[in-house]
């Protein structure tokens, strides 16, 4: 099965607050985004954010360029659907974040939550840091979130790598300088604890 397959099949099967990513609201996500957007027309690109109801918190904070980009069509809808005449406010866009999505130099705030972790091949690491480059403004900020070294190996049925701060920072090279990186315990909705680790950085 291929990787969009798999995610249409997780999303198709699943309820969207059932998954083992699921978070009621992206508490941590959204206060590093809220801290650094210089105004409220910042534009927000929500990497794998699919069913995550982070855009929703991000349209309630008055933000006005806000895109999700994620592979499944499926989770995408579950949150347009959810946000009903809000979507509208939203660029939604299904596609493969190793592949051009967004135009050059468009995004101000590049958020990853737990997306990065399933790069288990380098040249798809590598092609996923050529798209933050190419679609990233110079001075623009870049938020990923891994599993960190006592993570799970392995999430929805496929295999994961694990980072400590320097190794995921490690991962985009000199181009990103790392301002902060935080680490967080994700309750799942079946009450086991996931360690992930938050690199922030600022694209020169």
């Amino acid at each position: 099965m291929d990787t969009k397959s798999h995610w249409e099949q997780i999303y198709t099967t699943q309820a969207a607050d059932a998954v083992s990513w699921y978070q009621p609201h992206a508490i941590l996500s959204r206060q590093l985004i809220r801290a650094i957007a210089r105004d409220r027309s910042a534009h927000i690109l929500d990497v794998g954010g699919g069913a995550s109801t982070l855009v929703d918190d991000l349209l309630a904070d008055g933000m006005t360029q806000v895109s999700v980009l994620d592979i499944s069509g499926a989770a995408l809808a579950v949150a347009r659907k959810r946000l009903r005449t809000s979507a509208r406010r939203v660029q939604w866009l299904e596609g493969d974040v190793t592949q051009p999505v967004v135009p050059p130099a468009s995004i101000d705030i590049w958020h990853d939550r737990a997306v990065f972790h399933f790069l288990t091949d380098p040249a798809d690491r590598a092609a996923y840091v050529a798209q933050v480059r190419r679609a990233v403004r110079p001075g623009g900020h870049v938020i990923v979130a891994a599993f960190g070294p006592d993570g799970p190996v392995q999430c929805s049925g496929l295999p994961v790598v694990r980072y400590a701060p320097d190794a995921l920072h490690a991962e985009f090279g000199d181009t990103f300088e790392l301002l902060e990186h935080l680490g967080e315990d994700h309750h799942t909705p079946m009450g086991v604890i996931q360690h992930f680790v938050y690199c922030h950085c600022v694209m020169h």
